[in-house]
């Protein structure tokens, strides 16, 4: 029953990693360095056509990809790790809210900001491209710091794997450092995952 995790060091990979260590369920990891493009190479895309990173290989060879579809599935088959309120609760939907937002409009802005040369055919555009996509990650994460108000879980007291998938991503883009000054929030959000048992060596490999 041993999940196979595709991914690298500080990528969209550790969030599935985390979630994994809190289920307690065995991982095989297999590295593909985002750094000289590992993740284009012809063996990787005849596993991942998007050339991305995470992939999650199920126990049955089942391929999984997208970070947040892979997290909702461990949820799905792991329901004794209670990583999501119960279908129907309105925790769920709290939960799903600010997940979906992350996958929908923090990680573009992400990928325009590590690589604004691919979002025109003028090169002098990048620059451009890439100081908005920071303005627009930034502004999402007041909006989560305003309205989801951690405290210091997204449900208050209660984990789910919304935090872990919150509190890494708030690491990305110059975070580390712009979120504890602008968001006190989601910085506390963030320590309290990486203070969690099963989790914190996973998030120290990654940080």
């Amino acid at each position: 029953m041993t999940y196979i995790l595709y991914g690298d060091k500080g990528s969209g990979s550790a969030p599935v990693e985390m979630a994994l260590a809190e289920i307690g369920a065995p991982v095989e990891l297999r590295s593909v360095p985002l750094e000289g493009d590992h993740q284009l190479a012809e063996d990787y895309r005849r596993i991942n056509p998007m050339g991305r990173v995470p992939t999650l290989i199920l126990p049955d060879g089942t391929v999984v990809t997208e970070s947040l579809a892979i997290l909702l599935t461990l949820v799905d088959r792991h329901p004794e790790a209670g990583l999501l309120p119960a279908p129907g609760e309105t925790g769920r939907a709290v939960a799903l809210r600010w997940m979906a937002l992350i996958a929908g409009e923090f990680y573009p802005c992400v990928t325009r900001g590590d690589y604004p040369e691919r979002f025109s055919a003028d090169p002098s555009h990048a620059p451009a491209i890439r100081a908005r996509a920071f303005e627009m990650g930034r502004e999402i994460w007041r909006l989560v710091e305003a309205q989801a108000a951690p405290a210091p879980f997204l449900l208050g007291r209660r984990f789910s794997v919304a935090d872990i998938y919150l509190a890494f991503v708030s690491r990305w883009m110059g975070g580390r450092q712009w979120i504890p000054a602008n968001c006190p929030k989601v910085e506390a959000l963030a320590q309290a995952i990486a203070a969690r048992p099963a989790i914190a060596p996973v998030w120290a490999r990654h940080i």
